[in-house]
């Protein structure tokens, strides 16, 4: 896809002189890495061997208005930035070519997210995690937000406990903030109750991730979208590795019944993510059991796009 994230292209570095001429004719989306952020606020680069510059305007769809600030463009010092090439000066005998990270977000916005609806399925690159959920680039550097609570079923204590900042996941649009960005799920998209428990069977040992202590039992995580209970105890933290022997699992009260048999010492362990489906759109998706009388799901409510 032409609007992937940032980072996911091949750079333009070693493109000869006629090449780069011929992506700025085709308004090809190219990328490189920024090299300074020079007094003139204005971000250097160096593609093909020759210098290249991007206007304090071009480096970002919204600085020239101020709805971006100066310290986001700073940030892009050293990582890769997507960009058209808009001309190329030679009166001083060396090309100089001109770049526009903002008119690639703005062909992203009206040819891609403004088009999208509630359950699409979208590709995106996790860009930073904070405690109320994690950022992410949908496309071209343009960030939307997954809220912590829609970043799995089971319940965790931050968004870093799920994803990581240059990690691709899949996300389903929720839907638009105020400002008409785009904001993001990923739940829907990492199995139902009864896919998960699939892989589980009462009388193995497995391992999980402590995610919550209750006067009446432990929470332990054994997959993104599925916990187990274990008896109360006062020695387990929160996000500490365990190995778990699964005593029940009980669909009818969506409940897995676990004992705790080893607390671990790896710190940081998450289990990986398993995204279905892939491609498409969801209009409706079911967590719980059709067998429970508790019903978790959600409804993508069917919005006209921006367009």
């Amino acid at each position: 896809m032409c609007f992937s994230a940032e980072g996911r292209r091949a750079v333009c570095d070693d493109a000869g002189y006629d090449e780069l001429l011929e992506a700025m004719r085709a308004g090809t989306i190219l990328e490189s890495r920024a090299l300074s952020f020079g007094a003139d606020k204005s971000l250097r680069f160096r593609i093909g061997g020759f210098p290249a510059v991007m206007p304090h305007d071009e480096c970002a769809d919204g600085a020239a208005d101020g709805r971006v600030r100066d310290i986001a463009l700073v940030t892009r010092v050293g990582r890769p930035v997507c960009f058209v090439i808009t001309h190329v000066e030679v009166d001083s005998g060396t090309p100089l070519f001109y770049l526009s990270r903002a008119a690639v977000q703005r062909r992203c916005r009206e040819e891609y997210l403004d088009r999208l609806e509630p359950g699409e399925i979208v590709p995106c690159r996790v860009t930073r995690t904070e405690t109320f959920g994690a950022f992410c680039d949908v496309g071209c550097g343009i960030p939307a937000l997954i809220p912590v609570d829609c970043l799995s079923v089971s319940r965790i204590a931050s968004a870093g406990d799920r994803v990581r900042a240059g990690e691709d996941v899949l996300c389903a649009v929720k839907g638009r903030d105020a400002q008409g960005r785009l904001v993001l799920t990923m739940k829907e998209l990492l199995g139902t109750w009864e896919e998960n428990a699939a892989r589980f069977a009462p009388g193995e040992t497995v391992l999980g991730v402590v995610r919550s202590a209750e006067p009446y039992g432990v929470f332990i995580e054994l997959a993104p979208n599925l916990s187990g209970l274990a008896e109360p105890s006062d020695d387990l933290r929160e996000g500490a590795l365990v190995s778990v022997f699964i005593k029940s699992i009980l669909p009818e009260k969506m409940k897995i019944k676990l004992a705790v048999l080893n607390v671990l010492e790896e710190e940081g362990f998450r289990l990986p993510l398993r995204f279905s489906p892939q491609t498409g759109r969801l209009e409706r998706w079911r967590y719980s059991p059709g067998v429970c009388s508790r019903v978790i799901e959600t409804v993508f409510d069917a919005q006209p796009p921006l367009r």
